[in-house]
């Protein structure tokens, strides 16, 4: 018989073994959504002058997509925190990160997922990245498992096993696993 598995929480779904390229998604995200944001609250008598000083700024790079050209124009306007400081705000409110997500016009797709938790996971005699992944779709959350040990980057992932109205109730189910759960998820994606 194998080392007995156990499993860590990690805060706000950040260990030392999430990925920085996963956190920098997220944060791109976030400041893709705030524009947008606020593009969807300027009057429509705002969006022409903002949209032509986006295009002006732009003329060196065409585009086939206006509404990316003006969020993304408004995104550099906004005086939105640099990827440090919104990294410790995601640890210290994950809760709130969570709301923000659940709100947002541009929610995480099947296509591009957020991670909403992570925990460590002890098993087989390695040690694995469990972190939970969600999407909106056709009015729910969703989400999946992936997997990832500590001495490779191949990650092994469940199918969509998780529906929920919001990303906090995935995240507290997730949560509420013990570790001989997590133990199966991880035996169920291994090919």
């Amino acid at each position: 018989m194998g080392p007995v598995p156990t499993a860590e929480r990690s805060v706000g779904g950040i260990d030392e073994l999430t990925s920085r390229r996963d956190l920098l998604l997220r944060y791109r995200a976030y400041r893709r959504g705030q524009a947008a944001r606020l593009v969807h609250m300027l009057p429509r008598d705002a969006i022409r002058p903002l949209y032509r000083r986006a295009c002006e700024e732009a003329s060196h790079r065409p585009t086939d997509d206006p509404l990316a050209l003006l969020t993304g124009y408004c995104e550099r306007l906004l005086p939105l925190p640099p990827f440090e400081a919104w990294l410790e705000d995601l640890v210290l409110h994950p809760d709130a990160h969570l709301r923000d997500m659940d709100e947002s016009a541009q929610a995480p797709s099947a296509d591009a997922p957020s991670t909403v938790e992570a925990r460590s996971l002890t098993a087989g005699g390695l040690r694995w990245t469990a972190s939970l992944c969600s999407f909106r779709d056709q009015g729910a959350w969703r989400a999946f498992i992936t997997f990832r040990s500590e001495d490779s980057e191949h990650q092994h992932r469940t199918a969509p096993i998780f529906c929920e109205r919001d990303p906090a109730e995935l995240r507290e189910r997730f949560l509420s696993f013990e570790s001989a759960t997590l133990e199966a998820f991880l035996r169920s994606s291994l090919p």
